[in-house]
C-alpha cells in the first residue's frame, strides 16, 4: 500500500511538472505573423517589441502588451456636415490612408490610435472646406487633398504614424443649391452660344463683306481693260484712217481723181447705212445730189473692176493705180 501511493503521488509530480514546462514553453514562445509588431512588457513596462516570426520572451515576467499593425490601414471618414466660406451647408465623406512606423509610440503616445486618426481627419476637413468658397471646394479636390494630407500628417508625426494619403470622396450641396447651380450652368451655357453664334454672324459678314469687296476690285479692273481695249481699238481704227487718208491725198496729189471718188463713195455708204439702220427711220431721204451718189457708187464700181484686172495681169498696185504703178487719169 506504502509502495503504490508513492508511486501514484510521483505519476502526479510527473504529470504536473510536465503539464508546467509545456505550459512555460507556450508562455515562452511566441509567433508574431507578418505584417505586425508586438510589444513586450515587463511587471508593465515597455522593454521591446517582437518582430514578424518566433520569438521568445522570459514567462510569468514578460506579457504581450499591444498587438500593431503595421502595415497601411485604410479609415473611413463618414459623412459630415461642413460650413463652406459662403454659408453654404454640404455633406462630405472620405478615407484616410496611413501606416505605423514605431510600434511602440503607436502603442504608448496615443490611447486608441485609430480613433484619433478618425477624429483629427473630421477635424481638419471641417477646417479646411470651411475657408474656401461652395465653387473652390467643388472644382479644386487635389487642392483640399494635399491641404488635408499636409495638416494629418505632421499632427501624427509624435504618434510614428505616416499618413500616405486622403481622399474626400463624395460632396454632397443641399438639393435647393444644386438645382440652383444646374440653372447657373444652362444661363452660363446658353450666354456662350450666343456669344459664339454672334461672332460666327460677325465673322460671315466680314467675309461676305470681302467677296463684295474683291468683286467690286475684279469688276473695276474688267471695267478698266474694256475701256483700255476699246480705246486701243480706237487708236487703231484712227490710225487706219489716217492711213487711209493720207493714201488718199498722195493719191489726189499724184493726180487720181478716182481716188476721191472712192473715199467718198465709202463715206456715202457709211452714212446710208447708219441712216438705213436707225430705229426711228421708216422711210430713207436721198439727198438732193443723188445723181452724184450714184456717180460715186459707180465710180467705185470701176474702181473695184479696175483692182480685179490688175490682180488678174499680177499687178500689185491699189485701187486708184494702174498696172504700171501710175495712177490713172
Amino acid at each position: 500500500m506504502e509502495l503504490g501511493s508513492v508511486v501514484s503521488t510521483f505519476s502526479i509530480f510527473a504529470i504536473a511538472i510536465v503539464v508546467l514546462m509545456i505550459l512555460v514553453v507556450i508562455m515562452a514562445v511566441k509567433s508574431v505573423p507578418q505584417g505586425y509588431e508586438w510589444t513586450v512588457e515587463r511587471f508593465g513596462r515597455y522593454i521591446g517589441s517582437l518582430r514578424p516570426g518566433l520569438s521568445f520572451i522570459v514567462p510569468f515576467f514578460d506579457r504581450i502588451g499591444a498587438k500593431i499593425n503595421m502595415m497601411e490601414s485604410v479609415l473611413d471618414v463618414p459623412t459630415q456636415e461642413v460650413i463652406t466660406k459662403d454659408n453654404a451647408m454640404v455633406s462630405v465623406d472620405g478615407v484616410v490612408f496611413y501606416q505605423v512606423l514605431d510600434a511602440a509610440k503607436a502603442a504608448y503616445e496615443v490611447n486608441n490610435l485609430e480613433n484619433a486618426v478618425l477624429n483629427l481627419t473630421m477635424t481638419n476637413v471641417r477646417t479646411v472646406m470651411g475657408s474656401m468658397d461652395l465653387d473652390e471646394l467643388l472644382s479644386q479636390r487635389d487642392k483640399i487633398n494635399a491641404q488635408l494630407l499636409h495638416v494629418v500628417d505632421d499632427a501624427t508625426q509624435p504618434w510614428a504614424i505616416k499618413v500616405t494619403r486622403i481622399e474626400i470622396r463624395d460632396i454632397s450641396p443641399p438639393r435647393d443649391l444644386v438645382e440652383s447651380m444646374a440653372r447657373q450652368m444652362k444661363a452660363e451655357r446658353e450666354k456662350r452660344a450666343q456669344i459664339l453664334e454672334a461672332e460666327g454672324a460677325r465673322a460671315a459678314a466680314i467675309l461676305r463683306a470681302e467677296g463684295e469687296k474683291q468683286s467690286a476690285i475684279l469688276e473695276a479692273e474688267g471695267q478698266r481693260e474694256a475701256a483700255f481695249r476699246a480705246a486701243e481699238a480706237r487708236e487703231r481704227g484712227a490710225e487706219a484712217e489716217a492711213k487711209a487718208t493720207q493714201m488718199v491725198s498722195d493719191a489726189i496729189a499724184k493726180g487720181s481723181v478716182q481716188a476721191v471718188n472712192y473715199f467718198l463713195g465709202v463715206k456715202y455708204v457709211e452714212a446710208l447705212r447708219d441712216v438705213a439702220g436707225a430705229p426711228n427711220q421708216k422711210v430713207i431721204m436721198m439727198p438732193l445730189d443723188a445723181a452724184n451718189v450714184i456717180g460715186a457708187l459707180g465710180g467705185i464700181a470701176e474702181l473695184a473692176k479696175d483692182a480685179m484686172q490688175n490682180r488678174a495681169s499680177g499687178g500689185g498696185g491699189g485701187p486708184w493705180q494702174q498696172p504700171g504703178g501710175a495712177p490713172r487719169s
